[in-house]
């Protein structure tokens, strides 16, 4: 085995308990760095995250800058007369139990109860009838919950003397809803 000759770093005295590579001086402001590195991921996981989201989901929109939106272009609907016959005549249909409840949408007061008022004189039954929770609504929505519900909703769209008609599932529990907009005068 090779000899080295000694050199004043071999002796060492007896007091020194310092053994191995010792870490230097800490480096001025890493912490910021690390910091600027843990923002930077959060940002760029919170961007995917919102772009996957409105990719998924159509009632939610996010758009990336500098990447294009793409929106489907409509396509023009056939109007057509409805096929189904409206009741007018709602003693014939006492079997099925139909409430109606109304919104008002607009931001004059009362004019749910003048539409349960003109209902109620066609002989109509009004369950309930409360604001909407948008005071906005331009037309009138006469909503239906289940399709054997249709000839019910044109029948009271034709007592109201205004509105259409729509198949929703947005009214629970409620099989007619009419929301109230401005075109409906009372």
């Amino acid at each position: 085995m090779a000899t080295f000759p000694t050199d004043q770093f071999d002796n060492l005295p007896d007091d020194l308990e310092r053994v191995g590579a010792h870490r230097g001086p800490k480096v001025r402001g890493r912490g910021w760095i690390s910091l600027a590195w843990a923002v930077l991921a959060t940002a760029v996981l919170m961007v995917v995250g919102l772009y996957i989201l409105s990719s998924l989901n159509d009632q939610f929109t996010f758009n990336l800058p500098g990447v294009a939106a793409t929106t489907p272009t409509p396509k023009p609907s056939v109007s057509q007369a409805p096929t189904v016959k409206p009741i007018t005549d709602p003693t014939t249909i006492k079997k099925r139990h139909i409430t109606i409840t109304i919104l008002n949408g607009t931001a004059v007061v009362g004019l749910q109860n003048q539409a349960a008022s003109k209902l109620v004189k066609a002989h109509w039954t009004v369950g309930s009838r409360a604001l909407a929770s948008e005071t906005t609504i331009k037309q009138t929505v006469v909503y239906y919950s289940t399709a054997a519900n249709e000839d019910v909703a044109r029948g009271i769209q034709l007592a109201l003397g205004t509105g259409t008609v729509r198949l929703s599932d947005a009214f629970q529990g409620a099989p007619i809803t009419v929301v109230l907009g401005s075109d409906f005068k009372g």
